[in-house]
């Protein structure tokens, strides 16, 4: 990889997507003009790895030397071998009580397998989330004995009163304190993943991995779950679309949202400068 290769770390959901959950062919162009001039496009998502396949498949990032960085951080997924690269898994112990402490609050929690989400209810969050994600799920009476091994992140959902879910955080942040760290992906989706694990930290690991220096790194998000990864980049540009109070966490606003060629923008101005009269 030569030093004048750039790598874009790309959020989903706001930011890549728009708010129909499909890549604009704008954004589709600008990231294959991107990788044919060497540089490399990264996604970096709250979502599970099987989920990010069939996006990868679509997107054309298959290839040799194609990565995506999967349940915020937790998992570094090598696109064309179809193997992990990195994993930070989550014990049974903090699972369990994560599960329970968010039963016991009324609030609806699941976990994943390799393949699919594992969850202990058959609830309508469970539904709307395999919907909208395109995954597979089962119904088991215990995830931490279902489970061949310990999960990347455990999952608290609510869609129609997320301030309840607010109130869940505040409180079980400080009972899982050095177990595990919690942050909001969206309103309605509460995270839990190994503690210092982010995309910031992903990030950090896969250029060393693939011994690309930070400054040629650029991202792009637009929610909470998208900070540490924009703190961790050296452009990191902030979507039309993000609420104000993820302003300060970047160098760049874009001018197009995630429903109008944004991360095109951000590829022409940044990437490939040449282009840049496509937008």
């Amino acid at each position: 990889m030569t030093c004048s290769t750039k790598i874009l770390f790309l959020d989903l959901d706001g930011t890549l997507l728009n708010d129909e959950k499909q890549i604009t062919p704008g954004n589709l162009e600008a990231i294959h003009a991107a990788i044919a001039r060497g540089h490399k496009v990264v996604v970096a998502s709250g979502r599970a790895t099987v989920s990010m396949l069939d996006l990868a498949q679509q997107m054309g990032l298959t290839g040799d030397g194609c990565y995506a960085i999967t349940f915020n951080g937790a998992c570094i997924y090598d696109l064309h071998r179809q193997v992990p690269v990195h994993r930070f898994l989550l014990p049974f112990e903090t699972v369990r009580f994560i599960l329970d402490e968010a039963y016991r609050h009324g609030i609806y929690a699941h976990t994943y397998s390799s393949d699919c989400v594992m969850a202990e209810r058959k609830a309508p969050e469970l539904l709307t989330y395999t919907g909208i994600t395109r995954m597979n799920y089962q119904v088991v009476e215990d995830v931490c004995l279902a489970l061949p091994e310990e999960p990347y992140k455990v999952i608290a959902i609510n869609y129609d009163a997320p301030q309840k879910l607010a109130a869940f955080k505040e409180y079980i942040e400080k009972k899982v304190r050095g177990r595990a760290d919690c942050f909001f992906s969206c309103p309605n989706y509460l995270e839990f993943v190994l503690p210092g694990v982010s995309k910031g930290s992903a990030i950090r690991e896969l250029c060393r991995h693939l011994s690309v220096p930070i400054e040629n790194t650029i991202s792009a998000g637009d929610a909470e779950n998208d900070i540490s990864m924009l703190e961790a980049t050296h452009i990191s540009a902030i979507m039309k679309n993000a609420q104000d109070y993820m302003r300060p966490y970047g160098n760049y606003v874009t001018e197009h949202d995630n429903n109008h060629d944004g991360i095109a923008e951000i590829i022409y101005r940044f990437m490939i400068p040449d282009n840049i009269q496509k937008m």
